[in-house]
């Protein structure tokens, strides 16, 4: 079976401190906080284990110790849980891409296999990690795909545009938000040494001035749960994941 058609793998970002989110955060990582009657993080691993993953990674620092004890080893949801402790091992979280080269070895264990990254703390009703995405990714020359979504208020600028080709551009406009979801290969993270502090933008810009970085239009739900008073807004709405349980 070639990489493209192994059940592509998936990391689940949650490593961060959620300072908007104190004081419920002094005691609680994001991901954890609790939406429509779960921790916002079981909502994802549920959307991945219905399209066919089977092993995830989860990144952690803040309290990290909470998550295996939260989710075990995720066989109640179908899946393989890993967990790539950023706090025991470097001494606090390593942002976006220091994280995913921590967690490669999981990702890609063969190094030539396709991954979804999506944040832990940000919520998409809907969304599939459909696998035909992923194998359509697979067989092109792209090292990135973006899933793109209409600006929030807290975020008005947005950060990327995308080309008639279907490209993300850092150029030009009308810009739009990452919703934080995408597909990726290894080789955008393969130099980076494990235990590096790294954010994921130059690892973007550098594969949008190459021309490699895909990015589509998201069209459903997405909220970045950021503070509690969204946080609120969510659990106020009980058929926001009714369709999904």
């Amino acid at each position: 079976m070639t990489a493209a058609r192994r059940p592509p793998r998936a990391i689940v970002l949650a490593a961060g401190r959620g300072e908007r989110m104190r004081p419920l955060t002094d005691t609680t990582p994001k991901p954890l906080l609790v939406v429509q009657g779960r921790p916002m993080i079981e909502w994802h691993l549920l959307a991945l284990a219905r399209a066919g993953v089977q092993e995830v990674v989860i990144n952690t620092a803040w309290l990290e110790e909470q998550f295996p004890a939260t989710l075990g080893d995720g066989s109640r949801f179908g899946l393989r849980l890993h967990y790539s402790h950023e706090g025991r091992d470097h001494g606090g979280a390593l942002e976006t891409a220091g994280g995913i080269a921590k967690a490669l070895p999981w990702l890609a264990p063969q190094g030539d296999e396709v991954f979804w990254v999506v944040s832990g703390d940000v919520l998409l009703p809907g969304f599939a990690f459909a696998a035909q995405d992923a194998e359509t990714f697979a067989a092109s020359d792209r090292v990135g795909e973006l899933w793109l979504t209409p600006n929030a208020p807290h975020h008005p600028n947005g950060d990327f545009a995308i080309t008639a080709e279907g490209l993300a551009t850092s150029q030009g406009g009308p810009k739009l938000t990452w919703a934080s979801v995408g597909l990726f290969k290894p080789q955008p993270f393969a130099h980076i040494l494990p235990g590096t502090r790294l954010a994921l933008r130059p690892i973007l810009e550098n594969a949008i001035a190459e021309g490699r970085l895909g990015a589509r239009r998201w069209q459903g739900r997405w909220t970045d749960v950021g503070r509690p008073e969204t946080l609120a807004a969510v659990n106020a709405e009980p058929s926001l994941y009714a369709a999904y349980v």
